[in-house]
């Protein structure tokens, strides 16, 4: 059974999402955005028909939800909203563009969302609520915890470990088996060639930490 799609945000990430849902032929109900200004506005067809509250007129068992927020630099915001609805007993869609290479033996778990062009090689494992973008290269056997950010063009090197809610930047490289500690943030475009601790920020070629 398809279950239709509720979209929780309406922003640039959430357009994306209406877009990769539209090509995957599945059913949407509608966005939900906390702002009044943003009633009725629509993408393609797909409306914002209200607020969050709105989720209470349907059953956990009926729909499925998609988590609408990006992250720049942390994660936290997506994880809050993930949790929230999962204490209510809802669902999170997975969301995966047709255009995404995922192989039959990597696992991804409830809530992935794999954007346009993103790679997920063998043995890989994709946590709960994790948002891989668009281009983004997850080679074989990476671990990727829950509530992880991968911006677009990202490459991760084979049996690359991340931890729960770290942030990835923008074109980023990971080297082999490099271990990035979480709610660590890795700035775009660093190449990154050693372990990462958990709670820093590293940037640069090579990446190194500097202070939040």
């Amino acid at each position: 059974m398809r279950f239709p799609a509720l979209i929780l945000g309406s922003g640039g990430h959430a357009k994306v999402l209406v877009d990769t849902l539209l090509a995957s032929g599945t059913p949407i109900l509608g966005m939900l955005d906390p702002s009044p200004a943003r009633l009725g506005a629509e993408l393609w067809g797909v409306k914002v028909i209200g607020g969050d509250s709105l989720i209470a007129d349907y059953a956990p068992n009926s729909v499925r939800l998609v988590n609408g927020l990006g992250s720049v630099a942390s994660t936290e915001s997506r994880r809050l909203l993930f949790e929230r609805f999962k204490r209510q007993d809802y669902i999170f869609m997975q969301v995966i563009h047709p255009s995404a290479i995922i192989s039959q033996h990597a696992e991804l778990e409830e809530g992935a969302q794999i954007m346009a062009g993103a790679v997920i090689q063998a043995g890989s494992r994709i946590g709960r609520n994790v948002l891989v973008n668009t281009g983004a290269l997850v080679d074989h056997d990476c671990v990727l915890g829950d509530h992880v950010h991968i911006a677009p063009g990202v490459t991760l090197s084979g049996g690359v470990q991340i931890d729960g809610g770290a942030h990835i930047g923008t074109g980023a490289i990971l080297k082999q088996g490099v271990h990035v500690g979480e709610c660590s943030c890795i700035g775009a475009g660093s190449v990154v060639i050693r372990d990462v601790p958990a709670g820093s920020t590293v940037v640069g070629v090579p990446a190194k930490e500097i202070a939040r």
